[in-house]
């Protein structure tokens, strides 16, 4: 029987970088994958795809619409899909072959097949052949991951009523693409194929989309997008979604109580995503869930079983790559006896539609209702210099802060390169930086961070100079 320290099941961005780490803390390590590829849903069918498909469309759409403002004329461009689908492919194949080779620069082993408690010590790995063997380790960590959700009375036939997986292997454009829920995968996939010519309808239960940023990131973004073409049916309930043939009826109610109908050729289901622990075994390792299927765990990432951990999306919180890369090093470097921390009020969020959305730290509406006292500085992206340049003027920067303090309490941005910018505020408040700070720091020009500083002068006496 192999024997390790550490072993990782499930190889995402928390497992893959869970091992790595633990490997490099001189830990004997193994990671279990169910999948021929490692990366999990983020690199095979979830981050990294939805990003080359959003760069290809975008591009296109540049193409089509702006190309000539810019001084280039061309042809009428057309879309070839499936040549945006092999590029998307090659894309994850380089990611995942990536993944590949860390392992084996890091001696972690690698073990294909679905991994299963026997013990709280025992892991069974059952291969796609049938065949099992049986490894022993002193921790396991488990970073399964999750699956996309569903409604009740909703049928998934992965043909017309689809998930964010089928959405990146489509064989044609969708004439009219119906999408059930106003979240970040909905309305990134949606701009995928809005950009590529399908008409895109998004039903939302909520009174608004991305319901878990900024209010006025959510109400900037629904106007930019609503100007791009896509239509919004908010406060709208669905009840039904019925399959004939090529077509996809979508039955709801609307805030007047009305029933309303939206028919499509395809019908993309995005509410949200549900914690994987299918077939894991955990009754047999004694592992506890919470009450919506999430591996229990305290501050430390530790289940109520004490050699076995839980990271990622299968825990509680929020449900993004980045947090679960966070949350295996705080587990490898735990059981290294070191003493790490992560601050989960500074793990950004991002919406990679264009304009990105990003935002870190508290919004506006939390503020509200913890009482707190606090300023806003704000600056428009088309007062930027860069911004005109490159004709990205949609957007805005916006930073709170303490009112009495001037410490940083929320960082929230609507522009070009929005997700990359958003790592300003998070060092910011790492550091527990004031607005003043931002504003006396050199920001080169012309850049879109210049929009940043602007902001941070806005916050600290309506100081902007470019406004």
């Amino acid at each position: 029987m192999s024997q390790f320290d550490v072993t990782v099941i499930g190889s995402g961005p928390g497992g893959y970088v869970a091992a790595i780490r633990a490997a490099q803390l001189g830990f004997k390590t193994a990671i279990i994958e169910k999948y021929p590829t490692l990366g999990g849903t983020c690199l095979n069918v979830g981050c990294i795809p939805s990003k080359a498909l959003l760069d290809s469309s975008e591009h296109f759409e540049k193409a089509k619409h702006e190309f000539a403002d810019y001084g280039i004329i061309i042809n009428e461009p057309k879309v070839d899909l499936a040549k945006m689908i092999e590029r998307k492919n090659g894309v994850v194949e380089q990611t995942t072959k990536g993944i590949n080779f860390l392992m084996d620069k890091n001696k972690i082993t690698v073990f294909e097949g679905v991994g299963s408690f026997e013990s709280a010590t025992q892991i069974k790995v059952t291969k796609n052949d049938g065949s099992s063997e049986i490894i022993e380790s002193k921790y396991t960590i488990i970073a399964t991951g999750s699956k996309p959700s569903s409604l009740p009375f909703i049928t998934l036939d992965k043909e017309r009523v689809i998930t964010s997986t089928e959405a990146l292997n489509l064989k044609e454009v969708p004439k009219h693409l119906v999408v059930i829920g106003g979240g970040v995968i909905g309305l990134e996939l949606g701009s995928v194929y809005l950009r590529l010519g399908s008409q895109v309808t998004v039903v939302e239960f909520m009174d608004k989309i991305i319901s878990g940023m900024d209010g006025a990131l959510s109400k900037e973004l629904q106007k930019v997008l609503r100007k791009q073409g896509m239509k919004f049916e908010l406060s709208t309930a669905v009840s039904a979604v019925e399959r004939n043939g090529d077509s996809v009826k979508v039955t709801a109610k609307n805030k007047k109580g009305e029933e309303v109908h939206f028919e499509g050729d395809y019908v993309l289901v995005s509410v949200g995503r549900r914690p994987y622990t299918d077939g894991l075994g955990l009754e047999k390792a004694g592992v506890e869930l919470d009450e919506r299927g999430r591996v229990k765990t305290n501050d430390h990432l530790q289940t109520n079983v004490s050699n076995i951990y839980a990271i990622g999306d299968v825990v509680k919180g929020a449900m993004l790559a980045h947090k679960a890369e966070e949350e295996g090093t705080l587990v490898a470097e735990i059981l290294a006896g070191q003493k790490p921390h992560i601050n989960y009020n500074l793990i950004p969020g991002v919406v990679y539609t264009w304009p990105e959305v990003a935002g870190v730290g508290k919004t506006e509406e939390q503020l509200k209702e913890e009482g707190v006292a606090y300023k806003v500085g704000s600056f428009p992206m088309r007062a930027l210099g860069r911004s005109r340049a490159s004709g990205d003027t949609d957007g805005f920067v916006k930073i709170i802060a303490d009112e009495k303090t001037d410490e940083i309490l929320g960082f929230h941005m609507i522009g070009a390169r929005a997700a990359d910018l958003v790592a300003e505020g998070v060092i910011a408040m790492e550091f527990r930086a004031s607005a003043e700070d931002i504003a006396r720091s050199s920001h080169a020009h012309p850049t879109y961070a210049e929009a940043v500083k602007e902001a941070a002068l806005d916050a600290t006496g309506k100081r902007t100079i470019h406004m």
